[in-house]
């Protein structure tokens, strides 16, 4: 598996701390795109929840629409957008996923408010939902069935870790004469850097 380099990490780190520093409303909202086992793309914000020189770390259903696009075709794009950042900043992963480890995921679910851990259990996610009801009383009974004792991790529920092999920092200029920098991977597992036009 390739890693990030320590200069691109180091970079990703330094404008996600700026991201905090400036009150970006979330940091950790990222986009993720998708695509299914029929070529369809899909869309749909979500949070970071790790990230290290292996990856960008985002936890979901493995059932639920793009968990089941992910396993069918483990390929995906992330974006991050932070508005207040430099005047604008922008960062694009685009990479392979893979699951992470059980013992990562138990570790996460672990640290998740219980109301979280109850509502992962409730939800089928991605399914029709006929009556907001029938997912509370979902929520109710499981509720119930965990009373007194901690919430284990549901079997179908884990995270995916998008293993980058390309990163472009994004900067915007005046009169769109933005400044892009794309950090690319080669089959080899070598790391390259160019410029891109705005």
């Amino acid at each position: 598996m390739n890693t990030l380099p320590a200069e691109i990490l180091q970079t990703f780190e330094t404008l996600f701390d700026e991201a905090g520093a400036v009150g970006e409303p979330d940091r950790t909202a990222m986009t993720l795109a998708t695509v299914d086992a029929d070529g369809r793309p899909s869309a749909r914000i979500v949070l970071l929840k790790a990230h290290d020189a292996r990856g960008f770390v985002f936890y979901t259903h493995l059932d639920g629409r793009k968990g089941r696009a992910l396993q069918a075709r483990p390929q995906a794009a992330l974006l991050f957008h932070w508005p207040r950042v430099r005047n604008g900043v922008q960062v694009r992963v685009e990479g392979a996923v893979e699951i992470v480890s059980a013992a990562e995921a138990d570790a996460y679910f672990a640290s998740r408010p219980r109301g979280s851990q109850i509502g992962a259990w409730a939800s089928h996610q991605s399914d029709t939902l006929e009556a907001r009801e029938t997912f509370e009383a979902r929520l109710a009974a499981f509720e119930a069935e965990f009373e007194g004792r901690a919430v284990p991790r549901p079997p179908r529920w884990c995270g995916f870790r998008v293993l980058p092999r390309a990163v472009e920092f994004w900067h915007a200029g005046n009169f769109r004469l933005h400044e892009r920098q794309l950090h690319e991977c080669d089959a080899a597992g070598h790391w390259s850097q160019r410029m891109l036009y705005p």
